[in-house]
């Protein structure tokens, strides 16, 4: 994959969306689409929560790990998988792995989430923490790829994994057609690529909304720019921590986002909380980015049907404590 140049990459189109809503449906259950009057009142809009986090590895990349893994070759299931994550990409490409039967090698960030990378190790992957940021494990990922011929998987720069998340749109449209915005956190963009195939093939008119870390906005740039660039990554949300753009998202969401916003890290500590008293959920904070987005941008949401799509809950104990004490503390 990473050895092809990104133009040759085929963006998915609803009919992809559709057949992998099928390819991972014996295996997924929808998530649920809860309505939250005390976040609507919050927000003044009426509020439906995705909630991604109820997938069984806690987060929505596990969609499209099923519907990528489940349809590799027979010489790449022999040669095995590998992949760069800060979690929950990683989380996905185990568990798709060990539902099919294949070999598994996760390189992550020496600082990564502990709950993930035991949740990875839990999945039968080997975990290898190398570099600081995501970026350096993404680079030491890719070169053990070429060296041990391993299929590397692209977090996001795989048309299959867009494919595959895209569902949790379709799901949403299915049971609530009425939406009118979809507000999705992004990281490398591939959640808010696959919202938006599936929400403009089903109808056009529904707004698409992606939310970034102000401390991590490579993915806004680029989409501002109209050309992928480089941007400092320094957030504490590890599911947006990335400094490097992904083509193939991004080409989609230059076509098809309506908007994109970015918050702070505080936002996203504030969203956080609300969303863990409110829905009494677990969110972590990349979870919890939509939400601080519609925070943002309450007054052109006011009176509309809003989702929010909450893409994980993989909070470690050490960082709900962190959470709660800053709260106290203030």
């Amino acid at each position: 994959m990473m050895l092809r140049e990104m133009a040759e990459l085929k963006e998915p189109d609803f009919i992809e969306v559709l057949d992998a809503a099928k390819r991972i449906r014996p295996h997924l259950q929808p998530t649920p689409l809860r309505h939250y009057a005390s976040l609507s009142q919050l927000v003044g809009a009426e509020v439906y929560v995705k909630h991604e986090n109820h997938n069984p590895t806690g987060a929505f990349k596990v969609r499209g790990g099923i519907n990528l893994i489940s349809q590799l070759s027979e010489d790449e299931r022999r040669r095995g998988v590998i992949a760069a994550s800060t979690g929950n990409h990683g989380q996905s490409v185990a568990y798709a792995a060990r539902l099919c039967g294949v070999s598994a090698v996760i390189y992550a960030p020496e600082s990564a989430n502990p709950v993930k990378v035991e949740s990875m190790q839990d999945l039968g992957a080997e975990v290898v923490l190398k570099g600081d940021r995501y970026d350096d494990s993404r680079r030491y990922a890719e070169q053990m790829s070429r060296e041990n011929g391993h299929r590397y998987i692209h977090s996001g720069d795989e048309p299959l994994l867009i494919a595959g998340v895209a569902t949790h749109t379709l799901e949403i449209l299915q049971e609530q057609p009425e939406v009118e915005t979809i507000i999705v956190p992004v990281g490398g963009g591939s959640g808010a690529a696959g919202a938006c195939i599936a929400a403009k093939a089903i109808n056009p008119q529904i707004e698409v909304i992606g939310v970034q870390s102000d401390q991590a906005p490579a993915a806004y740039y680029s989409w501002k720019s109209g050309e992928l660039t480089d941007a400092p990554n320094r957030t504490r949300a590890e599911g947006l921590a990335t400094a490097t753009p992904f083509a193939l998202p991004q080409r989609i969401l230059r076509r098809l986002l309506d908007d994109f916003v970015l918050v702070s890290d505080e936002d996203l500590d504030a969203a956080t909380l609300v969303m863990i008293e409110k829905t009494r959920n677990l969110v972590e904070a990349a979870g919890a980015a939509a939400m601080a987005g519609a925070v943002k941008l309450k007054d052109r949401l006011r009176g509309r049907k809003i989702a929010l799509i909450c893409s994980g809950g993989n909070i470690s104990p050490a960082q709900l404590k962190a959470l709660l004490n800053s709260t106290s503390a203030t």
